[in-house]
This record gives structure tokens, C-alpha cells and sequence, in this order.
């Protein structure tokens, strides 16, 4: 790789998952080409690899239009923070990393202002608001992606993209070995363990979390020999956590920087939709997928949403591998039979991690561009 002058990338990532896929797209660059200043939008894993961080994305962690309206001032503040970070640097690249509402209006100003962008991590545009694949079109420079489905889906819309390397795998491969995670988690041998993942969102703690934890109740009540382990997202303060947790009096044990480490040492994972899903299905544990909206955005979604799935480890599998209790499904009573028939129905458990196996496969059979190296091209261009 040729030496590069100094370049300087503004990047923007609005969540917990955005930042950490962005720290990982930021430390596996700067390994390469060291000289290369990031700055933007982020949180607590995009500072700790040299993240010059502008905008504080903890800030901004929201869903749904009514959080939006209550948060919009800061929403605001941070786009003309980034807009003017575009419009006055001219940097040498701008990298998306999900976060769709917020991020293609940057896309907007990045375009008008002769400056490239590289979209990592796409909206789930293949799912709802395919009108934003216009903008896309229009703004951005390169696709990302790290779904095979989703390179055919912008093939088919004559925009570039290619398919990169998500970390995930990495990641999921670096976590401590099973005997270790049982010793530092303090797990009984006899006992089984649940993980309970209610979401790295405000509005998601309070929707899931008391039906999680109603459902919890019901699988203690079965079998007293049950531990629950609930990591926390870098997110989430623990005063959103503990009225929920008093007020059910279950031993929940609250870890924080674990979540692989989690994910394995459960028998089974009660756990909101999302990124979470997929990462669960590649370590293989077995699990449910719960989640509700508000009234009017449940309404809203019905009409909008083009897939027939919640969890990204069914719409990849194309079928319902791991059971979706969604909205007035999501009720303790049938979340607590559903983890029962994991733990207990050794077929039906056998069949599920055969299928979640299945599409660790399919993920690992693709050819990868490095995302690195991608960043590096856009530069050098």
C-alpha cells in the first residue's frame, strides 16, 4: 500500500451498533493507513480507537416519532454540527454507517458540496422506505453492505456497492472460551441460563423490558434453577434499568462489555430485534424474538413494511428459524412457552441451531472486500 498524506474522514454514526461497526471500520484502517484522521459522530467505541468525536451519539438514542419529537432539538443541533463539519473541512471522505434519517441528509450536503460518500452498514431500505433509494442514488458514492441479499438488491437499482466484512465474525471469534465466561459470570453448573437483550434504545427498555421480565417470572416460577443474565448496551444508564428490575425482585445479574461472552453461556435468549438476532444466531443459541411499537407506528408499520420478518437472522434464513412475538403477540405468557420449548423440546432445539449453523455458513461462502481497503480506494480516487 502506497504512503498517503495526511487525510481527514468524517464519519457519522447514531447508535450503539453504528458506533462499534464504526470504531471496527475506523481500527481496522488505521492499522493500514495510519495516517488517516477520523472525526464526526459517535459514541463511547468510536473515542476509544481515535475517534475525534464532534457529536455525542448517546444523546441521540431514539425511536419511533413521538421520542423524535421530544428530542428533536438535539437531533438538530447535532446535523448542523456535522453540516457544517461537511460545508467547512471538505473532507476527504464522509462515512454513513446506518441510521437512515439522519444520514442521507448529510448525503444531501456531502453531494452539493463535491465531497465523497461511502454508505457502510445499508437502511434496511429492502424492508420499508424504498423512496429513499432515490436519495442513495443521487448521493451516494459506494455502498457498503454486509448482507449478501443486499448486493443484489442495489444491483438491481444500478448503484454501486459491494459486500464487506462486518467484524461480527471477528468479534463473536475473540470472545472469552465457555469455562471462562461461566466462571466470570458466576454460573451454576446446574443450573440453565437465559439472556434477556431488551435493546440499546430508551423507548425499547420500556416496552420489553417489563414483558421480559414478566415472562422471566413465569420460567422461575417453572424451575427455580434458572439464572438471568441482562446485558446493558453502552447506551443504556443503569437508573433506565433498575425501576424495572426492583420492582420485578428477580436475581437478574446486570453485565456490562459482555455480550458475546453472554450470548454463549445462555441456554437460551429472549431478545428485542435487531442487530442483536443476527449476532445471536452466529454464536448459536437458540432464542426468541420479541418486540412492540406505539399504537400509531405499529399501525404505520403494518403498511409500510415489505418483508414478511422481524429478526435479521430470519430474513436472511428466508423463513421463520428463530419464533417472532411481535406487537400483541409479545406477551410474558407466550414468551416464557416459547424459551420452555427451547429448553426442554431436545428436537425442536436441535432443529433451530441446526438452522441458525446454516446461516453462519452462508455468510462465510461469500467473497469479502475488506472494508478497509475500501475506504482507502475512495480516498486514493
Amino acid at each position: 500500500m502506497q504512503k498517503m498524506t495526511t487525510k481527514r474522514v468524517l464519519i457519522s454514526a447514531g447508535e450503539a451498533s453504528g458506533d462499534l461497526h464504526a470504531a471496527n471500520l475506523v481500527e481496522a484502517t488505521t492499522k493500514v493507513a495510519p495516517n488517516i484522521e477520523f472525526y464526526g459522530m459517535g459514541s463511547g467505541s468510536m473515542q476509544k480507537v481515535g475517534v475525534n468525536i464532534i457529536v455525542d451519539a448517546r444523546k441521540l438514542s431514539v425511536f419511533g416519532y413521538w421520542e423524535i419529537v421530544t428530542t428533536l432539538l438535539k437531533i438538530l443541533r447535532a446535523y448542523f454540527t456535522m453540516r457544517r463539519a461537511i460545508l467547512r473541512d471538505k473532507p476527504d471522505l464522509l462515512i454513513l454507517v446506518d441510521y437512515p434519517g439522519f444520514n442521507l441528509r448529510l448525503a444531501k450536503v456531502a453531494k452539493k458540496a463535491g465531497v465523497k460518500v461511502l454508505y457502510f452498514i445499508s437502511p434496511k431500505i429492502w424492508a420499508w422506505h424504498q423512496s429513499r433509494v432515490k436519495i442513495i442514488k443521487e448521493c451516494v458514492d459506494m455502498m457498503a453492505v454486509i448482507f449478501p441479499f443486499e448486493v443484489d438488491f442495489y444491483q438491481k437499482w444500478q448503484i454501486p456497492v459491494k459486500f464487506v466484512d462486518n467484524h461480527l465474525m471477528k468479534l463473536i471469534e475473540n470472545r472469552l472460551s465457555l469455562e471462562k465466561a461461566r466462571q466470570l459470570f458466576n454460573i451454576d453448573p446446574n443450573n440453565k441460563v437465559i439472556g434477556l437483550f431488551p435493546g440499546s434504545r430508551k423507548s425499547e427498555i420500556k416496552r420489553l423490558l417489563p414483558v421480559m421480565l414478566e415472562a422471566a417470572k413465569i420460567l422461575k416460577e417453572k424451575n427455580p434453577n434458572i439464572q438471568f443474565l441482562l446485558p446493558k448496551a453502552s447506551s443504556i444508564d443503569m437508573d433506565q434499568l433498575e425501576p424495572e428490575l426492583q420492582t420485578s425482585n428477580l436475581p437478574i445479574q446486570v453485565i456490562t462489555g459482555h455480550n458475546y461472552d453472554v450470548m454463549q453461556v445462555s441456554d437460551a435468549i429472549i431478545t428485542a430485534s435487531g442487530t442483536a438476532t443476527l449476532e445471536i444466531a452466529l454464536i448459536g443459541t437458540p432464542l426468541v424474538i420479541i418486540y412492540r411499537l406505539s399504537w400509531p407506528e405499529y399501525q404505520l408499520a403494518k403498511r409500510i413494511i415489505k418483508i414478511p420478518y422481524a429478526g435479521l437472522c430470519n430474513i436472511l434464513a428466508g423463513k421463520e428459524v428463530a419464533k417472532e412475538l411481535l406487537q400483541y403477540d409479545a406477551t410474558p405468557e407466550k414468551i416464557a412457552a416459547e424459551i420452555d420449548g427451547v429448553l426442554n423440546d431436545q428436537a425442536y432445539r436441535n432443529r433451530m441451531k441446526d438452522e441458525l449453523a446454516n446461516i453462519k455458513k452462508s455468510l462465510k461462502n461469500k467473497e469479502i472486500t475488506s472494508i478497509a481497503n475500501l475506504v482507502i480506494e475512495m480516498i486514493q480516487d
